[in-house]
């Protein structure tokens, strides 16, 4: 059985892949949930936009492994993010869940309706009431992340955001690492396109393993870099962790980095912060 390093920050340690079940609901997402935990996983992550936090309580009874043992994340959408609707949203999430606290409570979204400093009070009570262990944001950019680390009175342990190899993330990485904070890769394996890309198809061929599984040790040899692929499938959830037993060389680290481009971004609400430009 495979089993995930983890990354340390402000007094988290987060292991370095998860679970992540966007657009996974009911026995699906159930499912996938008791199979993550029989492959290894020990991080599993979800939000309340998701509409699956009780599929994923059911997965994680399901699954058998102490609670303790296991990292659980959710997020509050970024519509309830003000003093008081945060709370309540973070103690519905729980009751779907099943569970007396999260591991990890995330803004998932900023909203410019609400001031940083408002939002972050508000995920700060929500640690100090004892809804989560540890708390952070999603989808920051660096002048947002300043803004949230100079209000917060509660360490923020990680900002989750788009990560692969087609979006440099430099910029970003190097700000959420002076704060002390890990930088969670949600979509991280791209899309298709990536996966076939040449590059990856080679360091892959030269390593016996797959696209996806080049992709993953790309991210986890980062320092402070945790990446949560999504997927219901038995096969492809046990491929995605087993990404600890090689490694990429400086050069192969190099090449995929390279393939950063412009026009790399897939994440893009309506609702999003203005994006930090790639450095």
């Amino acid at each position: 059985m495979a089993q995930a390093h983890r990354v340390e920050a402000n007094g988290a340690s987060i292991p370095a892949i998860g679970l992540g079940t966007f657009k996974m609901t009911g026995e699906t997402c159930e499912r996938a949930v008791a199979q993550a935990l029989a492959c290894g996983y020990r991080h599993i992550d979800t939000a309340r936009m998701y509409d699956n936090e009780a599929a994923v309580g059911a997965g994680l009874k399901a699954g058998g492994v102490p609670r303790e043992e296991v990292f659980v994340t959710t997020k509050v959408w970024w519509e309830d993010i003000a003093p008081g609707d945060l709370e309540r949203s973070a103690e519905a999430s729980l009751k779907r869940l099943g569970l007396s606290q999260v591991d990890l409570l995330l803004i998932h979204w900023p909203n410019a309706a609400v001031p940083v400093a408002r939002s972050t009070a508000a995920l700060c009570a929500a640690k100090r009431a004892g809804l989560a262990r540890h708390i952070g944001v999603s989808n920051y950019t660096v002048a947002l992340l300043d803004e949230a680390v100079g209000a917060a009175n509660e360490p923020l342990v990680t900002n989750q955001v788009e990560y692969h190899p087609y979006l440099d993330q430099s910029r970003l990485k190097s700000a959420i690492r002076r704060h002390g904070m890990a930088m969670t890769s949600y979509r991280p394996l791209g899309g298709s396109d990536i996966l076939d890309d040449p590059t990856l198809a080679s360091i892959a061929e030269a390593h016996g393993r797959q696209a996806s599984q080049i992709v993953l040790r790309w991210h986890v040899q980062q320092p402070g870099i945790v990446a949560i692929p999504k997927s219901g499938t038995p096969e492809r959830i046990r491929h995605n962790i087993e990404v600890f037993d090689f490694a990429l060389t400086d050069d192969e680290m190099a090449r995929i980095s390279a393939l950063a481009r412009p026009e790399g971004r897939m994440v893009k609400p309506s609702f999003a912060p203005r994006w930090d430009e790639a450095a």
